[in-house]
């Protein structure tokens, strides 16, 4: 229904865009990435491709912002037991060319650090997905040790995670670092981001 939408970006938080197009506002939830792609330009024009996701329950748009991004997450609600949410939680870790090389190089444990994917659920995506590089321009063949993105982040954790958030959402690296201290360590990244803001907020 919805291939794009260009227009004023009127807002944007917590995994969520609001682009006003002819003076309609449209709510888009994104991943990390995009966030980060389009934060601080509100009041600009800003293209997102999307994907509508009708359930019985609700009905929602999803953010992107390139087709690759789009594409990748069109593979992984293919899944089986992968939702829209879970595929928007690895694309908040993985570009689609870093996914493409975790899955070439079976890199499950790389997979399972996005929020929400477990062991099972990184192999399936692995097991799904192995055939499927052409639409990242990815050859599993040519794909070496290189490729897989261990590499650049390792002991990727929640907090790193909500650190990333928190800078895309503008706050400053002693800000960050104060408003995550002596958060549970334990907390998945999407508490962690609410404790932090809360204390931000109080600050």
């Amino acid at each position: 229904m919805f291939y794009y939408l260009n227009g004023i970006l009127s807002m944007c938080s917590l995994n969520t865009a609001v682009i006003d197009c002819g003076g309609v506002g449209y709510k888009l939830t994104v991943s990390a990435m995009t966030l980060a792609s389009v934060a601080g330009k509100e009041g600009s024009v800003v293209k997102l491709f999307t994907h509508l996701s009708v359930r019985e329950d609700a009905v929602e748009l999803f953010g992107f912002a390139d087709e690759d991004e789009l594409d990748a997450f069109r593979l992984l609600i293919g899944v089986s037991g992968i939702g829209p949410k879970a595929a928007l939680a690895v694309l908040s870790v993985f570009t689609p060319v870093k996914l493409a090389a975790a899955i070439s190089s079976q890199d499950t444990r790389a997979i399972s650090r996005a929020q929400g994917i477990g062991a099972k659920t990184a192999a399936r995506i692995v097991l799904e997905l192995k055939d499927k590089f052409a639409v990242f321009g990815m050859n599993p063949e040519n794909s070496g040790p290189q490729d897989s993105p261990s590499a650049g982040v390792p002991g990727h954790t929640a907090l790193d995670e909500a650190a990333e958030v928190l800078s895309v959402l503008g706050y400053t690296r002693s800000q960050i670092a104060g408003a995550l201290s002596g958060v549970d360590a334990s907390a998945d990244s999407e508490e962690a981001v609410k404790q932090a803001l809360k204390k931000l907020a109080r600050s």
